[in-house]
Order: C-alpha cells, then sequence, then structure tokens
C-alpha cells in the first residue's frame, strides 16, 4: 500500500478528509492499474457496500477519467467482456470471494485480467482460496488491501453505516446479543481503515464505563466505548507492522464516546440552514426535488438537485442561521438584478420584486447566467419554504422553551403551560420538547408524572416508548452531575441549568444559544484537559504530544455581554455582529487556512451523529487550527433518531415500520 507523503497532519500541503478519501480511490486504485495493463477502458466491479463509499467519495466523471468504462454490481448478470481488463473493489467475505471467482475461474471468464482491491483487511483463508484456483492465479493482475472502508459523508466527517447500533449496542436485549459483537468489531475495523487512508496514528481516547458505586455492575452498555476503543487498538497495533509508512509514533487524536454524552442535540431543533433542510423538509439523503419551467414554456416539470459541496451557494449557507441565509440570499438576488439590465427588465414587468419563478423564467432568457440563476432560484425557494413551516408549525415558540429549558430559563411550569395553550404544536414537536424535559429530568418519568406529560401532549404508547429508551442511553447514573460533559451552572435566578452559557462567543441570531456537549470536549481534548475519572487513553502521552502552538490551542476571545434572550416577532441581530464563523471571510480564506493547521483531531460517536455536531468540527477547525473530523455510526436527522430510539424495544418491527 503505497501513501503520500502529505496525508498526515504533519506533512505539507493540506487536503482535507474527502480529498485524501477520493485521491486514494482514483489514483492509488484506479490509475495503479494502468502501469501492467494494456486495456485502454476498464469495468469497475463493486459490491453494494463499496459502490456507496465510491459515490460519496467520487463523482462518475471522475472515474472516467482513469480509464472506467463501465461500472458494474458484483451481484448482477453481467455481459462477458474478455476483451477487457476488470477492476474488483470489494470487501473481503466469503460470498464475495465466491462471486469473484466464478467471474474469473474456467475456460471462459468475464474478464482478461483482474485487479483486486478489498476495502478491509482480508483473512489468510479467503486468500487461500483464491491461490487454490489454478485458472485463476494467472489472471490477477493485483490483490491489495485498500483499506478504505467508510463513507466520507463530509469534507471532515464520515460514518461507518451502522444505522442499527442504538438497537445492537444500547437495548435491553443487546446483552448476549450475536449483533452486539459482530457491530462493533466491523465498526472497529472500519474507524481504523480511515487511519490507514490518513496516514494517521492517533492516540485513543474514550469516555469510560459509569458507575454509581461498587456494589453496581457495569453493564455492556456502558463498556461500548471501552470495547470499540479496545478494537481500533488493536487494528491500529497491526497496522503499524503490515502497512508501509504506517507512523510508529502518535500524529494526531482520537476521541470515542457514545450517545450518551448528549442526548438533547439529536432532538432539539437547530437553526442552521444545513439542518432545517434535513430536518423539515422532505429530502432523500441530499436530494432535493423541485418544480421547474419546462423548457417550452407550456408547464412545470420535476428537477433533482443535490445539496453538497459543488453548489458555492449551498457551501456558503449550510452553517449560517436560517434567517441569516434568507438575509443573504436576498442580498444576492437584489445584487444580481441591480448589475443585469435583463433582469432588471424582468423586474419591471412584474411591479418590483423578483419571484423565484421569475429567476427561473431568467433562465431561459439568460443563458449565460443559467447556472448562477439556477443554483439562487434554488436556494431562495428552500429558504422560502423553510420560513413557511417555521410561521405554521410555530416553531419559535418551540425553539425557546426547548432552549429556555436546556439553560435553565423554563421548568415543568412552563412545559405544562406551553402543552396546555399552543395547540396549534405538532405530535411530533410536543413529543420532541417532552423527550428534551425527560433527557434533562429523567427522575420525573420515574412515576406517574411522566405518563400525565405524555397524556397531556395527546402522545401515543408509542411516543411513550422513544422517551423511556432514551434513558437506555444514561447508564446507570441517570442522575448525573455531568453527563460526561454537560456543564451545569447554576444561578438563584434560574432553575437548574444544563448548559452553560458560551461566555465567549455572542450568538448574532436568536435561537443560537444552544450548542452541543462535543464542542466543550473537543476543546478540553485540545487543551489536554479531559476530565481523567471519564476519560481514558489507550496509550500513554508521548512527551510535548500536543501539536499545536500552546497559544492558538488554549487562547479564547474575551468575554461578551450576553444578548437578549427575547427577541420579540423578528430574528434579532446585534449591530455590527459577527459570529466569527459563518461569515464570507471565514469561507474565503479556509483552504488557505488548512495549510497552517496543527495535527487532526478525530472525534466518533457511536449510536449517531447530528449536524450541530458536525458543524461544530467544521466552527473549531477554525478557531482551534486543527482540522476536526467528526464520524460517527450514522448522521441522523431528528425524526430518523427518534424512530431508532423506538426500535430500542422493539424487536418485531423494522426502519420501515415506524414513521415519525
Amino acid at each position: 500500500m503505497s501513501l503520500d507523503s502529505d496525508t498526515s497532519s504533519q506533512g505539507g500541503d493540506h487536503r482535507n478528509f474527502r480529498q485524501i478519501t477520493r485521491d486514494r480511490l482514483l489514483f492509488e486504485m484506479l490509475r495503479s492499474t494502468k502501469k501492467n495493463s494494456k486495456s485502454t477502458w476498464k469495468v469497475l466491479i463493486m459490491d453494494k457496500f463499496t459502490v456507496k463509499i465510491m459515490s460519496y467519495a467520487c463523482k462518475m466523471a471522475d472515474i472516467t477519467e482513469e480509464g472506467v468504462s463501465l461500472v458494474e454490481d458484483l451481484y448482477k448478470r453481467r455481459q462477458p467482456l474478455p476483451s477487457l481488463d476488470a477492476i474488483y473493489f470489494i470487501q473481503p467475505t466469503k460470498e464475495n470471494i465466491v462471486m469473484f471467482l466464478s467471474d474469473m475461474s474456467g475456460r471462459s471468464p468475464l474478464y482478461k485480467k483482474a485487479y483486486v482491491f478489498f476495502s478491509s483487511p482480508v483473512h489468510k483463508e479467503l486468500v487461500a482460496q483464491i491461490k487454490k484456483d489454478s485458472s485463476v492465479l494467472p489472471r490477477i493482475g493485483a490483490l491489495s488491501e485498500m483499506n478504505l472502508e467508510y463513507f466520507a459523508i463530509d469534507s471532515q466527517g464520515f460514518t461507518t453505516d451502522h444505522e442499527r447500533a442504538l438497537e445492537e449496542l444500547f437495548s435491553e436485549n443487546a446483552e448476549g446479543s450475536h449483533k452486539y459483537n459482530a457491530c462493533l468489531n466491523t465498526m472497529a475495523t472500519r474507524i481504523s481503515t480511515v487511519f490507514a487512508s490518513m496516514r494517521e496514528f492517533p492516540r485513543v481516547h474514550y469516555r469510560v464505563a459509569k458507575t454509581i458505586n461498587a456494589s453496581t455492575m457495569t453493564t455492556l452498555r456502558d463498556l461500548v466505548p471501552t470495547k470499540l476503543a479496545a478494537g481500533v487498538w488493536n487494528c491500529l497495533a497491526k497496522y503499524k507492522t503490515t502497512i508501509p509508512e504506517f507512523p510508529q509514533t502518535e500524529t494526531c487524536e482520537l476521541l470515542i464516546v457514545d450517545r450518551s454524552i448528549d442526548q438533547i442535540a439529536p432532538i432539539i431543533h437547530e437553526w442552521t440552514y444545513d439542518a432545517m433542510c434535513h430536518d423539515l423538509l422532505c429530502l432523500d439523503g441530499n436530494k432535493y426535488v423541485h418544480e421547474v419551467p419546462s423548457k417550452n414554456g407550456s408547464a412545470t416539470e420535476k428537477k433533482e438537485v443535490l445539496l453538497e459541496d459543488h453548489d458555492p451557494v449551498w457551501l456558503e449557507l449550510r452553517h449560517a442561521h436560517i434567517a441569516d441565509a434568507s438575509e443573504r440570499l436576498h442580498d444576492k438576488m437584489t445584487n444580481f438584478v441591480s448589475k443585469n439590465k435583463a433582469a432588471q427588465l424582468h423586474q419591471t414587468r412584474n411591479g418590483g420584486e423578483v419571484s423565484t419563478r421569475d429567476l427561473q423564467k431568467m433562465v431561459q432568457a439568460l443563458p449565460q447566467y443559467s447556472d448562477q440563476i439556477d443554483k439562487l432560484s434554488l436556494h431562495v425557494e428552500i429558504a422560502g419554504k423553510l420560513n413557511n413551516i417555521i410561521r405554521e408549525q410555530c416553531l419559535r415558540d418551540v425553539g425557546q422553551l426547548e432552549q429556555d429549558l436546556v439553560f435553565g430559563d423554563a421548568g415543568t411550569k412552563e412545559l405544562i403551560n406551553f402543552l396546555r395553550t399552543q395547540l396549534g404544536v405538532s405530535r411530533e414537536n410536543k413529543l420532541r420538547l417532552l423527550m428534551i424535559y425527560a433527557a434533562l429530568n429523567p427522575e420525573k418519568f420515574e412515576s406517574d408524572k411522566g405518563a400525565k406529560l405524555m397524556q397531556l401532549a395527546g402522545l401515543s404508547a408509542d411516543d411513550m416508548i422513544a422517551v423511556n429508551n432514551m434513558r437506555c442511553l444514561c447508564g446507570p447514573d441517570t442522575k448525573k452531575s455531568s453527563g460526561g460533559g454537560f456543564t451545569l451552572k447554576f444561578d438563584v435566578h434560574k432553575k437548574q441549568a444544563h448548559r452553560k452559557e458560551r461566555t465567549g462567543e455572542e450568538s448574532a441570531w436568536a435561537l443560537s444559544r444552544f450548542y452541543p456537549v462535543l464542542e466543550e470536549l473537543i476543546e478540553k481534548l485540545s487543551k489536554g484537559e479531559l476530565p481523567k475519572d471519564e476519560y481514558n487513553c489507550m496509550n500513554d502521552p508521548s512527551p510535548s504530544f500536543h501539536g499545536l502552538p500552546t497559544s492558538s490551542s488554549v487562547r479564547t476571545s474575551p468575554a461578551h455581554s450576553m444578548r437578549s434572550r427575547r427577541t420579540g416577532g423578528t430574528w434579532a441581530r446585534p449591530r455590527g455582529s459577527d459570529d466569527g464563523y459563518s461569515s464570507d471571510s471565514v469561507l474565503k480564506h479556509a483552504s488557505s487556512d488548512f495549510k497552517k493547521l496543527g495535527q487532526r483531531i478525530f472525534v466518533f460517536v457511536i449510536g449517531g451523529a447530528t449536524r450541530s455536531e458536525l458543524r461544530t468540527a467544521h466552527k473549531l477547525s477554525s478557531k482551534l487550527k486543527r482540522e476536526v473530523i467528526l464520524g460517527s455510526s450514522s448522521l441522523d436527522d431528528p425524526p430518523q433518531f427518534i424512530t431508532k430510539l423506538k426500535l430500542m424495544s422493539a424487536e418485531e418491527l423494522t426502519l420501515d415500520d415506524l414513521q415519525i
């Protein structure tokens, strides 16, 4: 396995996480086959998992450019192409080896030559099985371990595709289940391939099992981070002897936690553009479907678009507050119209304001600006939809109470009053409010108080399952004081606060007070200040390990006075305020800043990460001057997370049976 010298965080020119993943697939795998192949074009064959790995990191045009003329499914009947060479990118499973041998053995193989790349380490027995077939061996051009078995969902994020991790690791029936160990083993292998790709050897930190006292038994649920850390450590130890140029000393840090560190982040309404799109709109992954005027002008037609990094407007707005995003879109539209005479003429014809439909029609009238107007009209439409949903579902009132509960400005009385008076709030949003309340006050649900609140909210027994199962994530210490990361702040004028205000940062917009616990943990990790009673490390620290100039990792901004929490009828923005993160200036200089970064920080959340946590990875990369990469078993939006909580005690049900 060849590794470029600039992949680790100690190397030269910086490439982000997804770029390194993409380059390995395109150059180390696909391009490497050109050296010993006489075939100009090749067939790329993948299984159901590896095709997703490829699709998250590469475009079809990228693959074609590397000489691939056809992409095939390993398990579908394929046309023989004996004049072409084939590249197999597959998982090292018995079933896949059987299919590969079936393709290439005998007198009439499907392809001329096969270059085989496994996504993770292959067992010796499977290699022996391949070697047994004397007709196949001469037809193999390469047999290699890529050690790349994760989905690069973001420039700074990945998942291991364990959608049922909550159920398999934390449910009441997890203990003694074969799925428990299988899930942990696969997860450990896939996390380890991230470090193989990045050429990084981490210090492995993990949240320790929580116990109340010496007589309390530690359950398998409590040991999940410990067991996963051990699994990752074992894989990395093997890499040190099997992968050429793999680092022998620590180059970065890895923190492994589970969903118990923060049960509120997956449920609370997040007010940034990206999070709201995935929470409130019916997206299929990152795919959004909208209507545009047909080319003949007679009717509308549906068009699919991807909300991803290739869209510059999305890239700029994704982490902005919805009000900020709406303002910026309005400014962009006004600016475009002011500089374009044809657009001004269209505006005059329609009496002033330019609508989304007007913008879409301009695409036909001004073909030279089609891509620019296309993107602009798309996001104007999306922002408009989001703002309509916010109004229709009374989400600002819901969001205000959510954050007041978390920060100790509201309690049981305010919640009961809200449930009695706010009749227009949906069942789902009432459920989310009660889940937040239950996470903050688990003792209230040990009596009939919880049932009475559920009854007042008009929720079902099915919904109660989700509330109760949140307590499975708490471990034995349900009345915890710190929650493996919660910072408590008490005030004589407040009820109990479960998050402290961020004194070093003034939020520019209303409903921006909430932040994930992960933000605090990453900052502590960067400073070497993780609580020793809550977090252990698999390897002893090397001297002078923390790879940044101390000043940049420890430095904090001067404290600002907190703005008023109540904002009336508008999105309040202090004059001249800037959160220093979502501004255009940061976006413009992000790539150049990456070249100056210190050692990477990897964080893995077992049981599903949130978009607010992914945003935190981006935010802290700028703040700490260290690339922060977030990994998880899955990336969940609130409805998905609630469904998964219900599945924790619903063996007979499947994901398709439960709809939120």
